[in-house]
């Protein structure tokens, strides 16, 4: 069993509400953008320009599993963040110290390499699908030179795109930063995997919980080390 330093642990708990914001905003700004194209994928998506009537027009969209899994991944990082963060208030407030168990160290290792994996995927879909989007309205929209001007266009109803850039470019920056505070969570677990064994913790009595000190070396010495009975 291993302590955890204040220090460390504090910033490890900004860590985790830091990824929940993160990956909270990442969903909510992609289903955002679902939901002004009723319900299209635009990732990777191709645009029309309509001259007569001088409208944007979707010609083709991804499948919209594209982005539930985009979002699943950023919604599932939220979580595994949140429910980390209430166990470990919950832990400090009950019992005054933080103890990890090696197995737990180990178990966060291999979460983290999940959770980079994941993140790294759906950061690449992002930059890639959203590029692939702003290339096809910049070479099919005339007088459109930057991918974020296609927000002051009109476009074919139902379709609501005056903020489609803006929420596209919100969800991967969110991702990409998770990404990073995960990079930073692993390294941290890592570190106190690799801590030298005084590290280790031997188990106070229930009564070091509420303020008193544990055994002392003078007071365990006669368990372990009785003098001899008189002849």
């Amino acid at each position: 069993m291993m302590a955890v330093p204040p220090v460390l642990l504090l910033l490890e708990l900004g860590l985790y509400a830091s990824c929940f914001v993160c990956g909270i905003v990442a969903a909510a700004s992609l289903t955002i953008v679902q939901g002004n194209f009723n319900g299209l994928c635009m990732l990777y998506g191709q645009v029309s320009f309509n001259a007569t009537a001088k409208v944007i027009g979707v010609q083709t969209s991804t499948a919209p599993s594209l982005c539930y899994f985009v979002s699943a991944v950023s919604v599932m990082v939220a979580v595994v963040c949140f429910c980390l963060s209430l166990y470990w208030v919950y832990a400090f407030c009950m019992e005054g110290e933080m103890r990890r168990e090696r197995v737990w160290v180990n178990l966060m290792i291999v979460v983290s390499g999940i959770f980079l994996f994941f993140l790294l995927i759906t950061g690449c879909m992002l930059k890639i699908g959203r590029d692939t989007l702003c290339d096809s309205i910049i070479k099919n929209v005339p007088n459109v030179t930057r991918c974020d001007q296609a927000q002051t266009q009109k476009w074919v109803s139902p379709f609501q795109g005056d903020r489609i850039y803006t929420n596209l470019h919100k969800s991967e920056t969110a991702v990409w930063v998770n990404f990073f505070f995960w990079l930073i969570i692993g390294v941290l677990v890592i570190v106190q995997r690799c801590r030298r064994p005084g590290a280790m913790l031997v188990p106070t009595p229930t009564g070091a919980l509420f303020g008193e000190p544990g055994a002392t070396a003078a007071e365990t010495e006669p368990f372990f080390n009785r003098p001899p009975r008189p002849q």
